[in-house]
């Protein structure tokens, strides 16, 4: 629950400059509305296990002066908005009470975890977002959570302070990174397929034939972002939805990188060679499957609009599709290998194979400082 609150001396507001240059805040755990002279659950129970007010007054200097420390750092020079935000703290029956009533309106929203997928799901406005769950403790003050809470706070979404166990509980214990934005969710892209490309010679597309792991699906579209790849397309079939778990796994690329789905891969394909592309497989070193030419993926030279297709975790490519390559690419190991270890994981082979075909399309793009 968001409130806006006068400021006041009782509300402490933490805030921190980061490195874009805008100013970011934290809300700690300590509010109260101003002078009502009541204190919050959290400052009962800390006052009850205090002896005294001198007692009290001890841990509130304590406290002041680890706030203090805390702000050596920081930008105070803030705007008037922001001294008026506050994060309301919610007993242990009112969190109960309001929890139940958000499963019920959650409807088709979903949980997007981690700083980047939250930051990005913010700032890219694909999804419809609802709320922004922040960790409450010292770790809140974060620099990358700042930017998050600032994010969520200029686009005038909804922030609540929660515990550790409740974001736990929202992501099934995946790693969260302390923040947790409720937002509807994201889906392939059906329409437009054949859209106008910002690259006009020789692009590259990516085909995804049945990935069914998210993990991998979201390192395969971290990859693709980042060397440059022009368009990925998956098929509908048999492949993994684009969960909260795909955008965490894309370190939150798939909240920017639009993915298109297909019904009929072979008929796509089709169109394609058509339009004077080329049809580039993978196949295993020791494949006898196939009549198209089989070479290594670092002798492959791409000179022509290319799709690379990769095929899923079991059975790689189909069979359907392996007819309709003109080219296939092998990865060569680099020692004898046992049975069992002798194929790479999708997600490596696509990063290896897709950096090899954009090198040989520009020569001198893909250098990478180490």
């Amino acid at each position: 629950m968001l409130l806006l609150l006068p400021w006041s001396g009782r509300s402490r507001l933490t805030f921190s400059r980061l490195s874009c240059h805008v100013s970011s805040y934290h809300v700690t755990a300590i509010l109260q509305h101003a002078g009502d002279g009541s204190c919050t659950p959290v400052e009962k129970r800390r006052h009850k296990s205090n002896s005294g007010s001198n007692n009290w007054k001890g841990h509130e200097r304590s406290v002041q002066s680890r706030k203090e420390g805390t702000k050596k750092d920081t930008d105070r020079r803030v705007s008037s908005e922001l001294r008026k935000l506050c994060l309301e703290d919610f007993s242990t029956e009112r969190e109960r009470m309001l929890r139940s009533a958000l499963e019920q309106e959650a409807g088709d929203f979903e949980v997007v975890f981690g700083i980047s997928p939250c930051l990005l799901a913010l700032s890219q406005g694909r999804r419809k977002v609802r709320k922004l769950f922040v960790k409450d403790g010292d770790s809140s003050l974060r620099a990358s959570l700042l930017k998050v809470c600032e994010e969520a706070f200029r686009q005038g979404v909804q922030i609540q302070r929660v515990s550790k166990t409740r974001l736990d509980r929202m992501t099934s214990g995946r790693v969260h990174q302390g923040v947790c934005l409720q937002a509807s969710p994201l889906d392939y892209l059906t329409d437009d397929l054949d859209s106008k490309l910002e690259r006009k010679d020789n692009p590259l597309w990516l085909v995804l034939d049945r990935i069914q792991d998210p993990m991998n699906l979201g390192a395969i579209l971290r990859t693709s972002f980042f060397l440059g790849v022009d368009r990925v397309v998956s098929s509908l079939r048999d492949s993994c939805p684009l969960s909260p778990v795909v955008s965490k796994a894309s370190s939150g690329v798939m909240e920017v990188f639009g993915v298109y789905g297909c019904k009929n891969l072979e008929d796509m394909l089709k169109s394609k060679v058509v339009q004077g592309w080329q049809v580039v497989g993978t196949v295993a070193a020791d494949a006898d499957r196939c009549q198209a030419p089989v070479i290594q993926c670092s002798h492959f030279q791409m000179t022509k609009p290319t799709l690379l297709l990769m095929g899923g975790e079991g059975d790689g490519l189909s069979q359907t599709l392996l007819c309709l390559c003109q080219i296939l690419l092998t990865i060569p190991a680099g020692r004898p290998l046992s049975p069992g270890i002798e194929s790479l994981n999708v997600s490596v082979a696509t990063g290896i194979l897709l950096h090899s075909l954009l090198a040989s399309r520009n020569p001198h793009r893909l250098e990478f400082p180490i």
